[in-house]
């Protein structure tokens, strides 16, 4: 990588299926969260977001999905822009950039290119009517629309073939009005937050898998594992099935359990049980949003263990670091409180007050996942510091789990 050292944040960008379309990529250098100059701090410059894009490399850190990111009038003008993979990069046009000759004869010539444009934070405005036919995404915060105003936003903007992007999308409310008013695309975590608390209980075949993660992850007897998968002879089937579907060039076919678990071996075990947790309850099956968030919380918290020798306290830690951040979406998944999944699971001290409270060391790792997530990055640095984890270690941590994560959505 280069001298230069960056923070690196993905936020996903989903259709109206609630799947994974893209991510807005944010990056920061680190030596900006301490200068004075707040709207500097705001948005990468262009040598920042071209620099990284070539030391992480596109493909890895997006995998098979679009990649978003803002645009300063200097990047939009930068030669160097033409070098990103116009396939999968969407350009969006800040708001501050104004409007003339020059930047709608770029916009044309990006878009003969074969670039996807957008416009951050719209408001119709006449002076940008010469660039509305090359624009492609439309992208209005909600937060600053009341519902009135949102859907007189989008009437002068109807005239032209565009797609509207929501963002900042917080609760199902606010996304099922903006899916009703025309909008094709959301920004934000409303997926992330239960609807309704429905259940009192969380059903077997949950507690199960749960169960099988966790007894994976302390690498038990192979008998233990088998008995928790006797329990439920459906998700018995379903393994038996996956591997009579993967084990070419066996010469007989798998009968027994305790074969097929040797066949499949605990580390694909872990995999699949990972994705059939959040498949089970999930419409969107193993494209959930949530399960890309919680494996790659849960991967990053792992790596980042790892690769701090100072924050391992025993030999088990690393795994408890993935199971915390596999767990802190399940009152989500599941619609249960936390307290109530936490209370059905038995888990271990450190795991519990992470996901109750945030606070310990595994907590204080969990908020960092957060603080990316949510490109906080001033709040991230200063958990970095607390964590004593370095940002060299951080980034590697974060490109080894895009790439994880990528291969984990893959598999299916």
């Amino acid at each position: 990588m280069s001298q230069e050292k960056y923070f690196l944040g993905r936020q996903p960008i989903l259709d109206r299926d609630q799947q994974i379309i893209g991510f807005e990529l944010l990056f920061r250098s680190a030596e900006s969260l301490l200068s004075a100059n707040i709207s500097d701090s705001f948005q990468a410059s262009a040598s920042v977001i071209v620099n990284a894009l070539t030391d992480f490399g596109t493909k890895e850190v997006l995998g098979r999905h679009k990649g978003f990111f803002n645009v300063n009038l200097d990047m939009l003008m930068n030669d160097t822009l033409e070098l990103l993979p116009k396939e999968q990069v969407v350009i969006e046009l800040l708001e501050t950039i104004e409007i003339n000759t020059d930047v709608i004869k770029r916009c044309r010539d990006l878009k003969k290119l074969g670039f996807t444009l957008a416009l951050d934070d719209h408001e119709y405005s006449a002076a940008y009517e010469p660039l509305y036919p090359l624009i492609d995404i439309v992208k209005l915060d909600i937060l600053e629309n009341s519902c009135a105003s949102l859907s007189e936003a989008l009437m002068p903007l109807k005239r032209w073939p565009l797609t509207f992007l929501a963002e900042k999308v917080e609760t199902a409310e606010q996304y099922s009005f903006c899916s009703a008013h025309g909008f094709e695309l959301f920004q934000g975590y409303y997926f992330a937050h239960p609807v309704v608390l429905k259940q009192n209980r969380v059903d077997i075949a949950q507690l199960t898998l749960t169960k099988l993660l966790e007894q994976v992850l302390r690498d038990v007897e192979l008998r233990e594992i088998e008995e928790t998968f006797k329990q439920n002879p459906n998700l018995t089937y379903n393994l038996l099935r996956l591997v009579n579907s993967v084990a070419i060039g066996l010469r007989e076919r798998i009968k027994t359990l305790r074969h097929a678990l040797m066949v499949l071996g605990l580390q694909q075990l872990k995999r699949w049980i990972m994705l059939a947790l959040f498949a089970s309850k999930s419409v969107h099956g193993v494209f959930s949003p949530l399960l890309v968030i919680a494996a790659t919380r849960g991967k990053l918290m792992e790596l980042l263990v790892k690769k701090q020798p100072t924050l391992i306290v025993d030999p088990d830690f690393s795994d408890r670091a993935f199971m915390t951040g596999i767990l802190s979406l399940v009152d989500s998944l599941f619609e249960v409180s936390m307290e109530e999944m936490v209370r059905q699971l038995n888990l271990a001290d450190d795991i519990r007050q992470a996901l109750l409270t945030r606070e310990g060391p595994l907590g204080m790792i969990l908020q960092l996942t957060e603080k990316l997530e949510q490109a906080d990055f001033a709040g991230a640095d200063l958990l970095l510091k607390q964590t004593d984890i370095h940002l060299d270690h951080l980034l590697r941590a974060q490109m080894e789990t895009i790439n994880w994560t990528n291969s984990l959505t893959d598999m299916v």
